[in-house]
């Protein structure tokens, strides 16, 4: 049974407008680790997890699009984006971090967009590590699960975002010499 051309670019845009209501539950009750804390981990964990989804979609029955490869990162970024941003608010992150991950996250966004005439820059294994690695790490950070298992989880809170972090500065870099590379190859081609 064939699925509709657009549903893979459908569930992209729909995880897209799923993180400002998931950031309005993180925020609403200003970091208590209520129920709306509890759905709002719940609902990022989906959004972020259907990542694979939209793509295993695509390319199972070969309807992978340029739109699909630029919206899909976008929607990564969004989503991770915006957690970052609501745990630095609540106070449960530094700023630092949200700030590195954002500049790595925004300048390759903007980047995608000025060379998308060119060519589309598709996810690298590497940038699919680093959202793998954000997606546990904020999972983790957002299920206030410290008041099921104990304290302890903030060690391993720390540990993953760390690891993501790592991996965010990372794959920016291996972006930018992947690009600078194809540059050259390009310039020396013609």
């Amino acid at each position: 049974m064939a699925i509709p051309r657009q549903l893979p670019n459908a569930i992209t845009i729909v995880r897209i407008l799923c993180a400002p209501v998931f950031l309005w539950m993180l925020l609403a009750d200003g970091g208590a680790d209520g129920p709306l804390r509890w759905w709002a981990a719940v609902l990022f964990i989906v959004a972020i997890a259907t990542d694979g989804v939209d793509g295993y979609l695509a390319r199972r029955n070969d309807i992978v699009t340029d739109l699909g490869k630029l919206l899909d990162p976008i929607a990564d970024k969004v989503l991770t984006g915006f957690a970052f941003i609501g745990l630095s608010i609540l106070g449960e992150l530094p700023w630092w971090v949200t700030i590195v991950v954002l500049i790595r996250e925004i300048g390759i966004t903007i980047y995608r967009l000025i060379v998308v005439s060119d060519h589309v820059l598709a996810a690298a294994w590497m940038g699919k590590l680093k959202t793998l690695a954000q997606g546990v790490a904020l999972s983790l950070a957002l299920l206030p699960l410290w008041t099921v298992v104990g304290e302890w989880i903030f060690w391993v809170n720390g540990i993953t975002m760390t690891i993501a972090v790592i991996l965010t500065i990372a794959s920016g870099i291996d972006y930018v010499v992947t690009e600078v590379r194809g540059a050259r190859a390009k310039r020396r081609g013609a």
